[in-house]
């Protein structure tokens, strides 16, 4: 029998109201997006300060415990960027009756796969794959799970990078890199695809629609040819390297073609937002 798609609880906090047809709660949607995403914004509260704080930072969703588990598997999230004595002393916050141990954030990622040009400037819109993720970071303490959680993160950046880096890293690098590890409570992404879409009256007016262009722009990250760096000494660029360039750029390409091709429902107007 086929395995169940999961899906994170659709509580108040993380379900989608505005657009909900947009709205996906499947795990391997959800943290197929996080993964791919280069940069995610990592939100929450400090006492300190009146403004939640957002930090950017690197993550991958993974587990330690179930190191071969997939994206549609129940997963936690591995952060790694500054991790302040301000932000360590806020995930050492203990449990309560009413929540886990660590510290409340809220995670975003987004793509933006196109620019939706339409007949007027209240129909334009984006085509894009959003994602956000609720739960509780703490620090990584062991360094089997730093480890681990290290991996991960570089192997996102470049796909096989780690084994291709001088490791395992030395103790000094080990005690001064922080690695925050998220329990997710629950999360939703949301999604838009295809052409824009404006009003009848629009669409019917010869003077409007023979005089404004209307499409999609698609919308890809590229990556461009390596530059060697002024201590490098390996005089080609490694097979490994161009072959994760290349399949970066294959993937981005045609993704982004495929939403902005992607067909509105039949007798629907597509949502623009």
């Amino acid at each position: 029998m086929p395995r169940a798609e999961l899906e994170y609880p659709k509580r108040p906090l993380g379900t989608v109201n505005r657009y909900s047809p947009r709205a996906s709660y499947s795990l391997r949607v959800i943290h197929g997006i996080v993964n791919t995403c280069p940069t995610l914004h990592v939100s929450f509260n400090s006492p300190d300060s009146p403004f939640p704080a957002v930090l950017p930072m690197i993550g991958q969703m993974g587990s330690f415990d179930r190191p071969s588990s997939d994206e549609g598997d129940v997963l936690d999230l591995y952060l790694h960027g500054y991790v302040s004595s301000r932000v360590m002393n806020l995930t050492r916050r203990p449990a309560t009756d009413d929540s886990p141990s660590g510290l409340p954030v809220t995670v975003a990622a987004t793509h933006v796969d196109g620019l939706v040009l339409a007949l007027t400037p209240n129909s334009h819109s984006y085509n894009y794959r959003s994602a956000v993720l609720f739960g509780h970071a703490t620090l990584v303490e062991t360094d089997d799970e730093k480890l681990y959680a290290m991996e991960l993160i570089t192997d996102s950046v470049v796909a096989g990078r780690w084994q291709n880096s001088r490791i395992p890293p030395n103790k000094a690098e080990m005690s001064s890199t922080s690695v925050l590890k998220v329990r997710i409570a629950t999360g939703s992404a949301k999604i838009r695809s295809g052409p824009p879409g404006d009003e009848k009256h629009d669409m019917e007016n010869p003077a409007v629609v023979s005089t404004v262009w209307t499409g999609v722009v698609p919308v890809h990250m590229s990556l461009g040819a390596p530059i060697a760096g002024p201590y490098n000494a390996v005089d080609k660029v490694p097979a490994y390297l161009e072959e994760y360039i290349k399949s970066m750029n294959e993937v981005g390409v045609d993704h982004s073609v495929k939403a902005a091709e992607a067909s509105a429902k039949p007798g629907k107007k597509p949502v623009d937002d």
